[in-house]
């Protein structure tokens, strides 16, 4: 006789309740028939309950309540709130779905790498870029080569009001905002980077310089300020056998189902390969080019 297989929904609590928890964190696990969005946690209730009540979610004040109703947590605060709290969830056993970057700095990265391999507990990062189908196709035909260089950008007007425009990204700017996007995808297309420079002002216009190791060498620019149209964003990729791009500028709301499809996976034990260690690889990145900025 075969055992069935379990198909209860994964419980999953949202950590957040400002736009991006309202707008992606909270309706994608919402709608996903493999989960069931049971609780939205808010330093204020009022605002948990804005998010929570119109999906049929428990709105908390008490992280430890939310950690009492769920299997896995989705996080949506500010990186330095994510470092802290994921330790909880961590030694909690939840499994996380964490946002990029997973800290503010390398020694709480190292912390929350260190309690989720003591907790044992399963983690996967919200690159959204990563989940495109298009991003897929150029990693399995860049990575198909010998690599020579590449480039990448991502230029927004996010920094100059919405939602986007929040005191963590203007103080930090566009280094830890957008740079793991293109670090990270630059890094999967030409190999891990071992060398990295920064220059620019650190909360306006970021340039950066990748050495990756094989002898492939790129470029990054960074911004949120630029008074554009639209975004300007994705990568570029040259190898001995061709050269691949990617325009990642718009957004395509399917995305969220692979988000979701993977991280149930994840949650049941399946390793996924943007986990916290892959957070951590980028914080290390992201550390060392912040070095080379004058932060005033």
């Amino acid at each position: 006789m075969t055992a069935a297989l379990d198909t209860t929904p994964l419980r999953v609590g949202v950590v957040g309740a400002g736009p991006w928890a309202r707008l992606v964190h909270a309706p994608m696990f919402a709608v996903h028939p493999g989960t069931t969005l049971s609780a939205v946690w808010g330093r204020r209730l009022r605002a948990a309950e804005e998010v929570a009540a119109p999906l049929g979610a428990e709105a908390h004040d008490s992280f430890e309540r939310l950690l009492e109703d769920v299997d896995a947590v989705s996080f949506a605060v500010p990186p330095d709130v994510q470092a802290d709290l994921a330790v909880v969830a961590a030694r909690a056993g939840k499994a996380l779905l964490l946002e990029k970057p997973v800290a503010l700095d390398l020694a709480a990265a190292d912390a929350l790498a260190a309690a989720v391999d003591r907790a044992g507990a399963a983690t996967q990062l919200l690159l959204t870029w990563r989940y495109r189908p298009d991003v897929r196709v150029l990693l399995a035909g860049a990575v198909a080569g010998q690599p020579i260089g590449g480039r990448g950008c991502f230029l927004t007007d996010g920094f100059l009001g919405g939602m986007f425009a929040t005191p963590w990204r203007l103080d930090h700017g566009p280094l830890f905002d957008l740079g793991p996007h293109v670090v990270d995808l630059l890094d999967a297309a030409l190999g891990p980077v071992v060398g990295i420079r920064a220059h620019g002002d650190p909360r306006r216009w970021v340039g950066l310089l990748l050495d990756h190791e094989g002898g492939a060498v790129s470029e990054a620019s960074l911004t949120g300020h630029s008074p554009v149209d639209h975004p300007r964003a994705g990568v570029e990729v040259h190898t001995d056998t061709g050269v691949f791009e990617v325009d990642t500028s718009g957004f395509d709301p399917a995305v969220l189902t692979t988000v979701v499809d993977e991280f149930v996976a994840t949650a049941a034990g399946r390793p996924h390969p943007l986990d916290i260690h892959r957070g951590l690889h980028l914080q290390r990145l992201l550390d060392r080019a912040a070095s080379d900025l004058e932060w005033t």
